[in-house]
């Protein structure tokens, strides 16, 4: 994972595994609101351990179940929720815009208790993770400015100066 205490000059650059989100997924993730990640299939499993570039697609999230998580279970005003939503886009989009360290992922059971859905709904900030693979996602950080590149379809490698990291 990267570290703060790495040192890096200024001509320097690190290449890291990159994702593609959907708005208003990348900015809950990077602002510590959405701390797993569902997917179909485990495809963060070979990134243990390791930090992940987000990056923030040019289409939206076709669904609203985001903004029922945040204002039911996560109990967050509007204003809050619109706050959050204008974080989110402090970069615009079509850019990696931050980082985030990878956890352990896990394929959620079909059949859960009533208090670990719900809890597990809360950190995805999505209705519904039975029977998909969950991945834990901490330390999320904001670049320093955004490296507009375009997205890819699975992991790819982004290459991101020095500079640019928090």
């Amino acid at each position: 994972m990267l570290q703060e205490a790495d040192v890096f000059s200024a001509d320097m650059s690190v290449h890291v595994s990159c994702l593609s989100f959907r708005q208003p997924y990348a900015g809950l993730v990077l602002d510590g609101v959405k701390t797993v990640e569902t997917r179909w299939r485990p495809l963060l499993t070979p990134l243990e351990n390791q930090t992940l570039a987000v990056h923030i697609a040019y289409r939206a999230w076709e669904g609203d179940e985001w903004r029922a998580v945040l204002s039911g279970p996560l109990g967050m005003s509007p204003a809050k929720i619109q706050a959050l939503l204008e974080s989110g886009e402090r970069f615009g989009r079509g850019v990696v815009a931050g980082l985030v360290d990878v956890g352990q992922t896990w394929l959620c059971p079909a059949s859960l208790e009533e208090e670990e859905l719900r809890h597990l709904e809360r950190s995805a900030v999505l209705i519904g993770p039975q029977e998909k693979h969950l991945t834990h996602l901490s330390n999320p950080r904001w670049l320093r400015q955004p490296l507009n590149t375009c997205g890819g379809r699975d992991l790819w490698t982004v290459e991101i100066p020095a500079y640019m990291l928090p």
